[in-house]
């Protein structure tokens, strides 16, 4: 994977490391979603969370179809997951978030992992 040095996902990545390092794996994703939460805003990072994520189907306007996890900067998304192993699915999932917020950069980040960047994908539109 292809890290920048500088910029928001690197950041993004190293808020992400210092919650897996202080409370490791196996926690429900709402636990890791309000710890690095806490972690961005302790990082200065600009940060959305939960964010309304609307689609239209034909005339239909559907607001809150999905919500995204985190936008950070107004630039990266960030999807956390506490799972078994990640899948085609969540990355899609992202995907999907990016097109229809109209971003280009998204993180998909697992904390269930002993070592966290096994858990790491990062997607470019």
């Amino acid at each position: 994977m292809l890290i920048e040095r500088d910029g928001v996902s690197a950041r993004v990545i190293g808020c992400a490391i210092a919650v897996h390092r202080a409370l490791g794996p196996g926690l429900l994703e709402s636990a890791y979603e309000t710890c690095l939460l806490a972690e961005f805003e302790s990082d200065g990072l600009s940060v959305r969370s939960q964010v309304p994520v609307a689609i239209q189907y034909r005339e239909v306007d559907i607001d809150c179809a999905y919500r995204a996890d985190f936008i950070v900067n107004e630039s990266v998304i960030v999807e956390i997951k506490s799972i078994a192993r990640l899948e085609q699915i969540h990355q899609a999932q992202l995907l999907t978030y990016l097109r229809l917020l109209k971003l280009r950069e998204g993180l998909l980040i697992n904390f269930n992992v002993p070592v966290l960047t096994r858990g790491l994908r990062r997607v470019l539109l």
